[in-house]
């Protein structure tokens, strides 16, 4: 990526998470603020996150030492997850190397790591990952919406391909790691058709993914919703899709698929005739089976 890279200050970057429900983590770790994929959905665009500047990625100035002696600090080792505000594989870091050292921090203090993204340079670290899940547990997460490249470059611009990223995916798992897609957010009146879900499900287990998350709507707040109205009027001209947005939701913050309950029923046959799980409960538990209780004691 050409340019250079702001880094801006912080005082801490591992944070005990507020509860473990989410993937069973105990922790979040963001190195990076903002954000090059140009989502035109994402909620971390909205207003309450105080990230004038999303589109520009900046990362925290210090990151490894802040990041050491925050897990020198912790009483208790744990699941740390990353890229929940911001894709800890931005084209920034196959220079700067930040998520793959701090993955190295990771395991050196007995940290397991959950990762989530929307790139296929998350192979790039699967001699690291794949160390850590010797005696902690990693959870790999791959961002698939859609598996029409076309229409994936209309609503994540900037983003690695879907077929890229199912790759990344099928390779990932062909090196044991646990992993598996989340198809969040299914944008309504764009992607929520049964044939669209039955194809994502299909394509994942068919990469080897062990679970499924899904997202049978979208987050829309302010700041964000915007955004996206502005970004559906220019890419989609002629299709009045902000029009059925504002008609249909109003302001209201979840924004669930007309065909949310019809859109469940295939998923959830489509998962069982393919063997992925979808609860979260089940894909935590999986993801902890064959760690010794005294980890397990952790989550």
């Amino acid at each position: 990526m050409s340019g250079q890279i702001e880094y801006i200050p912080a005082k801490s970057i591992v944070h005990r998470a507020k509860d473990t429900s989410w993937f069973g983590a105990e922790y979040n770790m963001n190195i990076y603020r903002g954000c090059s994929h140009g989502c035109i959905y994402c909620d971390s665009r909205s207003d309450c996150y105080r990230n004038d500047r999303f589109d520009q990625v900046r990362a925290k100035a210090d990151a490894l030492r802040i990041i050491r002696d925050d897990l020198a600090r912790k009483v208790k080792p744990g699941v740390a997850a990353t890229g929940s505000m911001s894709d800890p594989y931005n084209p920034f870091e196959r220079e700067l190397n930040l998520t793959r050292r701090a993955l190295i921090l990771l395991e050196a203090y007995g940290f397991g790591a959950a990762v989530a993204t929307k790139s296929d340079l998350i192979t790039r670290d699967i001699d690291v990952l794949t160390s850590i899940s010797r005696t902690m547990p990693v959870i790999c997460k791959l961002t698939v919406t859609t598996c029409d490249d076309g229409l994936a470059a209309q609503v994540e611009p900037c983003a690695p391909p879907p077929s890229r990223r199912l790759a990344a995916l099928e390779e990932l798992s062909g090196a044991g790691l646990f992993t598996g897609v989340l198809m969040m957010p299914l944008l309504p009146f764009l992607e929520d058709s049964e044939e669209n879900v039955r194809a994502v499900v299909d394509r994942a287990a068919d990469a080897g993914a062990r679970f499924i998350y899904p997202a049978m709507g979208m987050t829309c707040r302010a700041g964000q919703r915007e955004y996206f109205y502005q970004q559906l009027a220019s890419r989609f001209p002629g299709q009045d899709l902000a029009e059925q947005y504002r008609r249909r939701y109003g302001t209201r913050y979840y924004c669930a698929s007309p065909r949310a309950r019809a859109l469940w029923d295939v998923f959830r046959e489509q998962c069982g005739c393919r063997g992925l799980l979808y609860s979260m409960g089940q894909i935590i538990a999986a993801s902890r089976r064959g760690y010794g209780t005294e980890q397990l004691s952790l989550f």
